[in-house]
C-alpha cells in the first residue's frame, strides 16, 4: 500500500480535529496513514524537545517543566488513537505496523528521557526547587518529571544508556508480541454446541449470547458457539451440565498462550523477566519488584506481602469450608468427587441456588446493559452533578460503540464518553479504560475524551450477571477519574497516579452499584419492566460472601507469583511453566480452585509494563475503598453531598497533583485501616 502524504491537507492523521471537541475523524482514517503520521509527529516532539534542551535562557519552570508538559501533542494525540484501534478494533494491517512502530516510540521515549541537555535544566530546578516560589501543582510536576527522568535512566553513564535503549525497545516488541498471540488464540477459539444435548443446563440469556457469538464469526444464525471471553465462559462453565464440555473449556482458558506453537508465549515472558532484571540492575535495584516498588504506595515488597498473606490462608481455610458443600452438591448431583476445578463454577452456581434461592438466570433478567448504563450515569450525577447525553451522527471506530457528551450541572461540556461494551474477535478479551485525549488547562485548554471497554456477550437485549455489572461501574469509575480531572499539567491530569492508588476511584465507585435505592430504580425486568423485588435485592446482599474464599484464592495467588517472578535477582532465568508449578506448590494453591491467569496469558503483567509486580494493586485500593465508602455509610446516605464534594475535589479530580496517601487522608481525615476490607470478604465477622 503506497504511503499517504505528510501534507495535513491530506492525511487527516496530522490535521487539527476541531470537531466535537477534538474528537478523531474515524470515518476519514485508514490504516495507510499512520505511518507517515507517525514520521511527522515524531520528528515534530524532537524538534519541541531540541528547543527546550538547547535553549539559551536560564532554566525556569515555564521555558522548561510547562513546556515539557506541552510539547509531543501531536504524537499523544496519534499515538492515543493508534493505540485504542489496536486494544479496540484491530486488523492484519494495524498489527504489522504495531509491531514496526511499537520498539521506534520506546526508542523515541528513551532519546528524550536520556536527553543529558534536557535533564540538565531540569535537574538544576529540582536543585533549587524550594527557592522558586512554586506553587504545590508546579511543585507536584517538578518533582514527579524529575523522578520519572531518573527512573528511565537519566543518570546511568554513557554505555549504559546504550544499552538501557536496546533493553526498552526489545520489551517495547516483547509486549506487542505477547498481546497479538494472545489476541489470536482467543479470535480462533470456539466451542461449538452442535446438539441439543450440548445445551444442557444453558439458560435462555446464555443460549442468545452464544448464537450472537456464532453470527458475530460468520456461522450462521441457527449456530451456538462459546468463546474465551469470560462473558461467555464463565456462565457456560457455571450453567453446563455438560461435564466433558465444561472440561474442553476450562482447559482452553487455561491453555492460552501455552501452545508448542508460534504463539507460544512462555518464551516471551521469560526474555521479558530476563530483560526485567536486567533494567533493575542497571537502576542499582536488587530485583525488579525493587524498582517497581520504589515508585508505588507499597514502597517495598514486604508490605505487598503482609497484605496479601493477610487473606492467604484464611482465604484457603475458607475455602476447605466451601469445598465441603460444592462435594455434598456433587454427590447429591451424581458428579464425580473429588471435584476439578471445571466443576467449581457449576457447584457453586447450584449451592447457591440452594442456599439462598438464587442465581444468574433469576437476576439477570433485572440487569440489561441499557439499565445498567442509566444506573451508572444516575449516580455519576447525584454524586457528582454529571450529566450524559447521548450524540447518534457522530462516526465512532465501530458500530457498537456509543458517545455521550457529559456536562456539568450547569450544562457546560466538560469531556466525552465512549462505552464500547461488546465482545468480538478483533478486540482483546478484558475490559479497561483508555482516553483518546487528555484533560489539562493550558493553551486553551482540552477536554477530556474517555473510552470504556467491556467485553460483554451481545445479544438481542444484553443481560448482565451481577458481576458484570460491577464490572461495568469498575471501569466507569475510572472513567470519571479520567473525565472529572480538573489539572493546569497534562502530565498530572486524570488517571496518571500511582498504580497502587489508580484502582481506588474504579473500585470505589463500585460500591454504588449494590445500593438498594440504586437497584430498585433501575433493575427492571428485560421483559415486564417491572423493578427487581425487594427479596430479590436482600438475596443478592445475603449471597455477597458466598463462594469469596475461592475467588479471593483466583486472584491473591497470582498476585502472589507476580511478585515471586520480578523478585529474582539479575541474571535468574526463568521457565515459565515450571515456575508457575513451583509456586503453585509453594504457596499450597488449590488444585480444584486454580489461578485466575496463568503467566502464559498474564496480559496484565506482559503486554505491558503497567502491572508488573503490581497485580497485588487491586486488593492495595480494595483496602482504601472499603474503608473510604464507609465515609458513606457514616453519614446514613450513600449519596451524601459533602462527603461526595470532599471526595470529588481530593481524589476524582485531582490527578496527580497530590501525594496518594496525602490525598485519601484529605478525603478520610485519616489514614485507612484495613478492617472494613476484611469484613467485606468475610475474612473478619463483624461482633
Amino acid at each position: 500500500m503506497q504511503a499517504a502524504p505528510t501534507d495535513p491537507s491530506t492525511n487527516p492523521l496530522l490535521r487539527e480535529w476541531i470537531s466535537h471537541f477534538g474528537l478523531p475523524p474515524f470515518d476519514q482514517i485508514g490504516v495507510e496513514y499512520f505511518e507517515p503520521a507517525f514520521e511527522v509527529a515524531l520528528a515534530k516532539h524532537l524538534a519541541e524537545i531540541e528547543a527546550i534542551a538547547n535553549s539559551p535562557s536560564t532554566p525556569s519552570f515555564e521555558n522548561t517543566l510547562a513546556a515539557f508538559d506541552a510539547s509531543g501533542r501531536l504524537l499523544n494525540r496519534v499515538e492515543r488513537l493508534f493505540h485504542n484501534l489496536t486494544a479496540s478494533e484491530t486488523s492484519a494491517e494495524l498489527q504489522a505496523l504495531d509491531l514496526r512502530i511499537s520498539p521506534r516510540l520506546a526508542a523515541h521515549e528513551n532519546a528524550i528521557y536520556m536527553h543529558a541537555a534536557l535533564f540538565a535544566r531540569i535537574d538544576s530546578l529540582h536543585s533549587q526547587r524550594d527557592a522558586l516560589g512554586l506553587d504545590g501543582e508546579q511543585m507536584r510536576l517538578l518533582e514527579r518529571v524529575h523522578l520519572e527522568f531518573v527512573r528511565a535512566g537519566a543518570r546511568l553513564r554513557e554505555e549504559q544508556r546504550v544499552r538501557y535503549g536496546e533493553l526498552v525497545t526489545e520489551l517495547a516488541s516483547l509486549y506487542t508480541k505477547f498481546s497479538q498471540n494472545l489476541l489470536a488464540e482467543e479470535a480462533a477459539y470456539t466451542l461449538v454446541l452442535k446438539s441439543d444435548a450440548d445445551l444442557a443446563g444453558l439458560p435462555d440469556f446464555l443460549l442468545a449470547a452464544a448464537s450472537s457469538a456464532a453470527e458475530q464469526r460468520g456461522l450462521g444464525s441457527n449456530s451456538r458457539v462459546v468463546t474465551l471471553s469470560p462473558s461467555l465462559a464463565e456462565p457456560f462453565l457455571s450453567f453446563s451440565s455438560r461435564r466433558d464440555l465444561r472440561e474442553t473449556l476450562w482447559r482452553a482458558r487455561v491453555k492460552r498462550g501455552a501452545s508448542d506453537d508460534e504463539r507460544d508465549n512462555r518464551p516471551i515472558a521469560a526474555r521479558i523477566i530476563a530483560l526485567r532484571q536486567e533494567q533493575a540492575a542497571l537502576h542499582g535495584h536488587s530485583s525488579y519488584a525493587a524498582y517497581e516498588l520504589a515508585d508505588r504506595m507499597a514502597a517495598e515488597a514486604s508490605n505487598v506481602l503482609v497484605l496479601l498473606h493477610k487473606v492467604w490462608e484464611p482465604a484457603k481455610a475458607h475455602a476447605e469450608t466451601d469445598r465441603q458443600a460444592l462435594t455434598d452438591m456433587a454427590h447429591t448431583l451424581a458428579e464425580p468427587t473429588p471435584i476439578a476445578p471445571w466443576d467449581w463454577w457449576y457447584l457453586a452456581q447450584k449451592v447457591r441456588a440452594q442456599r439462598f434461592d438464587l442465581d444468574d438466570s433469576l437476576t439477570k433478567p433485572y440487569f440489561s446493559l441499557e439499565n445498567m448504563i442509566a444506573a451508572m450515569f444516575d449516580c455519576a450525577g447525584r454524586l457528582f452533578g454529571l450529566q450524559f447525553l447521548e450524540q447518534h451522527a457522530i462516526a465512532l471506530h465501530h458500530p457498537d460503540a456509543r458517545l455521550w457528551e457529559v456536562r456539568d450541572s450547569d450544562g457546560t461540556v466538560v469531556g466525552l464518553f465512549i462505552g464500547d461494551n461488546f465482545a468480538r474477535p478483533t478486540k482483546r478479551s478484558g475490559a479497561w479504560m483508555s482516553v483518546f485525549q487528555s484533560q489539562s488547562k493550558l493553551d486553551g485548554g482540552t477536554l477530556p475524551i474517555v473510552i470504556n471497554n467491556n467485553n460483554f456477550a451481545k445479544a438481542p437485549t444484553t443481560l448482565l450477571s451481577f458481576d458484570d455489572v460491577r464490572t461495568l461501574f469498575h471501569e466507569f469509575g475510572h472513567g470519571l477519574h479520567g473525565l472529572l480531572s480538573n489539572v493546569r499539567y497534562e502530565l498530572l491530569a486524570g488517571t496518571r497516579v500511582l498504580r497502587d492508588f489508580v484502582e481506588l476511584p474504579s473500585q470505589l465507585f463500585e460500591n454504588w452499584a449494590r445500593e438498594s435505592q440504586v437497584l430498585q430504580r433501575h433493575a427492571r425486568h428485560c421483559e415486564t419492566g417491572e423493578p427487581i423485588p425487594a427479596a430479590l435485592i436482600e438475596k443478592l446482599k445475603a449471597a455477597r460472601q458466598f463462594n469469596q474464599a475461592w475467588a479471593t484464592l483466583q486472584y491473591t495467588a497470582p498476585a502472589l507469583i507476580d511478585m515471586a517472578v520480578h523478585a529474582l535477582p539479575n541474571g535468574t532465568p526463568v521457565d515459565i511453566a515450571a515456575f508457575e508449578v513451583a509456586q503453585c506448590s509453594r504457596l499450597g494453591v488449590p488444585y480444584d480452585v486454580g489461578l485466575r491467569h496463568g503467566l502464559s496469558h498474564f496480559q496484565h503483567v506482559f503486554s505491558t509494563a503497567s502491572y508488573a509486580a503490581g497485580y497485588y494493586v487491586y486488593m492495595w485500593a480494595e483496602v482504601l475503598e472499603a474503608d473510604g465508602f464507609e465515609a458513606f455509610i457514616e453519614t446514613g446516605d450513600p449519596f451524601d453531598f459533602a462527603t461526595a464534594q470532599r471526595l470529588l475535589h481530593t481524589i476524582y479530580s485531582t490527578g496527580n497533583t497530590l501525594e496518594p496517601a496525602a490525598a485519601y487522608r484529605a478525603f478520610r481525615g485519616r489514614d485507612p485501616v484495613v478492617e472494613p476490607f476484611l469484613r467485606k470478604i468475610g475474612l473478619l465477622k463483624t461482633a
